[in-house]
């Protein structure tokens, strides 16, 4: 079987070699901010995918590629089929879940904390492991910009030395605000103006205004597709390697306890 609607493309940015990657299709096209990102369009074209192999234009379509060269199909993106590398190689998914709620040593999340980041965005991007889980979703999506825009405003807030929060404000701007980066995220004109003034002097909130507006973004576009996702239904089911299993001894130990009882009661006699 072979792909030949999807195949990873390196963006054209001015000023850049590429960095990003879109989803070239067969007959539609995409296109990123005005000016700053080139159109993809698929009829008759010729583009260089992954590996550095060429798709030319034969008989007015794309050669097909072979689905060993297709990105896309390819990867094994655990917000649409968690654990299936694991499985393949003999292991539970249970394992890969283990591996996502692992977050620097710390003790994993309870069930009830993670069911708790179903019903509260803000819950979840306090928790650790569940901004941990949250970007795993949002690379899945191509949209892992947002979460870490963020967190680099949070690590800016914490900083007291001026050298220090003027390099890392740079660093954010470059990184998420410049049209010419590969990682921009998607800020109104209004919200830019008001960085570009506070660049002439950067202090640990020189961003907020940006930083709530892509809270707000990952709130009400990425957060309900993360809730309903595939990924989050199994973590909010099952957390570990023993959950499974100790849901089914509770259910025989109650069985065996109802069995004893219906035993153990003492037989009436009609006389």
């Amino acid at each position: 079987m072979s792909c030949s609607v999807t195949e990873r493309v390196p963006e054209s940015r001015p000023g850049t070699g590429g960095g990003g990657c879109r989803l070239r299709g067969s007959s539609s096209s995409l296109s990123g901010a005005p000016g700053s990102k080139a159109s993809v369009t698929g009829g008759g074209s010729t583009g260089v995918g992954s590996g550095g192999s060429t798709s030319a234009a034969i008989g007015g379509g794309l050669r097909q590629k072979p689905c060993c060269l297709c990105w896309c199909c390819c990867c094994s993106c655990s917000c649409s089929t968690p654990g299936k590398g694991n499985e393949e190689n003999g292991q539970g998914k249970n394992n890969s879940n283990a591996d996502l709620l692992n977050c620097n040593g710390d003790p994993p999340p309870s069930l009830e904390e993670i069911r708790s980041w179903g019903r509260s965005f803000d819950k979840l991007m306090k928790s650790a492991a569940g901004r941990k889980v949250f970007r795993d979703f949002l690379r899945c999506e191509y949209s892992e910009e947002n979460i870490l825009f963020w967190q680099a405003c949070e690590d800016l807030k914490k900083e007291n030395n001026p050298e220090v929060i003027e390099e890392k404000a740079r660093i954010i701007y470059e990184d998420y605000i410049s049209i010419l980066s590969p990682k921009e995220v998607s800020l109104d004109s209004r919200v830019r103006e008001i960085i570009n003034r506070n660049m002439v002097g950067p202090t640990p909130h020189t961003f907020d205004e940006a930083q709530l507006q892509i809270y707000t973004l990952m709130h009400r576009d990425s957060y309900p597709r993360f809730v309903n996702s595939i990924l989050y239904k199994n973590l909010a089911q099952q957390t570990g390697p023993d959950s499974g299993r100790a849901t089914g001894d509770q259910q025989q130990q109650q069985q065996q306890q109802q069995q004893q009882q219906s035993q153990s009661k003492p037989e009436v006699s009609h006389g």
